[in-house]
């Protein structure tokens, strides 16, 4: 295997509490974006309403577009650019009249505007309301339903803190990546759901390797006296070259994604890309950790009594 780290001894676990204190700041910021903008943007595919791409023939900016709509009383539909400045996409709230009626409401509106030039209609997306909220539910479950399939399995195969330890890294990739999203002004949908649920299973598995080596260790008597502080970090300085190559080659085929895979695909590569670092952080310095404050936290718990009865 290749090895870009040769015998490592990083302490990741004394580290950590600037990892929280990181982790904190980042996820709080974008809490209090969330909120203050109601939220995180949704697609069509959660919110409901009609999506329509269209190609202009001349580039005349988003205002130009919003007047040829005032005509029609839908100068307030979100309106943005789509790749380049003659595509835009425009995000139609629901309307009593059908998807078919609205797409030629919305062509002969531009049409009329002799300085946009000949208008195309690429694309025309309709979500009705139940549907949207249909959606939501069943994105909500499948992320749940995820995550309590991990935890019964990582405390089947290892143990009740590994998962729950593995469960709060995963809630801190995808706070990470919410967060993220918001500052970025970025949409949730379908897609983005795909990535989130990708981003859960990847860290995941970075997550349970390096479990295992603890455990490894442990089988083979390696330093059997030590705390488990020292062997976590022992596990993660012997799987970093493993788990950084990793990292790199989804990171890169994210990048490239994200860099040239059109707009329809950017926002899903930008949340893989930020759900890459963030999945690597969180086993390095999130899943480990949090075991090893747990476990102080029980023992000194458990020293406590005993102190009190001693004195008495």
């Amino acid at each position: 295997m290749i090895e870009i780290f040769r015998a490592p001894s990083f302490d990741f676990v004394g580290k950590r509490k600037w990892a929280y204190l990181a982790s904190a700041i980042f996820i709080t910021i974008g809490l209090i974006s969330m909120v203050s903008k109601g939220g995180l943007r949704q697609g069509i595919d959660f919110s409901g309403g009609t999506l329509i791409q269209i190609q202009v023939e001349h580039g005349v900016g988003v205002n130009r577009i919003r007047t040829a709509l005032e005509r029609i009383k839908m100068g307030e539909s979100v309106i943005q650019e789509f790749g380049d400045a003659r595509e835009y996409l425009l995000r139609l709230p629901l309307l009593q009249s059908s998807p078919e009626e609205v797409t030629k409401q919305v062509r002969d509106a531009l049409s009329a505007d002799a300085t946009l030039g000949k208008v195309e209609i690429r694309r025309v997306e309709f979500v009705g309301p139940q549907v949207g909220r249909d959606l939501q539910l069943q994105a909500l479950k499948a992320v749940l339903w995820s995550m309590a399939g991990i935890l019964i399995y990582i405390a089947w195969r290892f143990d009740l803190k590994g998962g729950v330890a593995s469960i709060a890294a995963l809630i801190h990739d995808v706070l990470v990546c919410l967060s993220a999203m918001s500052l970025t002004n970025r949409e949730m949908s379908l897609s983005i759901l795909a990535a989130l649920l990708t981003i859960i299973g990847y860290s995941v598995n970075d997550t349970i390797v390096a479990y295992d080596r603890v455990r490894e260790n442990r089988a083979k008597g390696i330093r059997r006296g030590e705390s488990f502080a020292v062997q976590i970090n022992n596990a993660m300085n012997q799987t970093l070259s493993r788990t950084v190559l990793t990292a790199l080659t989804v990171f890169f085929s994210t990048g490239v994604l994200y860099l040239f895979g059109g707009k329809v695909l950017e926002d899903m590569a930008f949340v893989l890309t930020v759900g890459v670092i963030t999945g690597t952080f969180s086993t390095i310095y999130i899943a480990g950790s949090f075991i090893v404050d747990w476990t102080r936290w029980m023992d000194a718990r458990r020293r406590r009594p005993k102190k009190a009865v001693a004195k008495a």
